[in-house]
């Protein structure tokens, strides 16, 4: 089980990834382009290109959890803007972002 407490390392990845990266993938870019170890027990938050889903990938002792969030209508609007790398953020604001996002409009036909 992933357990989230107020001293969790939560690092968000501020561009978009593909995410046809499975573990292995996401694993790898932790180390390439964050510059950071998937087997620290940090917790990486990923979003695709369309802002419409969150990955979070975690490693525990036995091995690594990926989550994914898939809005069914709409898009995330909390997404930091910072353009390259990675930046460290607290647990309530990735509840935040989690949970903030604007609904597409229905189209009038």
């Amino acid at each position: 089980m992933i357990h989230l407490t107020a001293d969790t390392q939560i690092l968000i990845a501020t561009n978009h990834v593909d995410f046809r990266r499975g573990i292995d993938g996401l694993a790898s870019l932790c180390e390439q382009q964050l510059e950071q170890s998937p087997h620290s027990g940090a917790m990486f938050v990923f979003i695709n290109r369309a802002h419409t889903m969150i990955r979070i990938l975690c490693y525990e002792e036995q091995g690594f959890w990926l989550a994914t969030k898939r809005l069914s209508r709409g898009r995330y609007n909390c997404w930091p803007k910072i353009t390259a790398g990675s930046q460290p953020l607290t647990s309530s604001a990735l509840q935040k972002i989690l949970t903030s996002f604007v609904a597409k409009r229905s189209r009038q036909v």
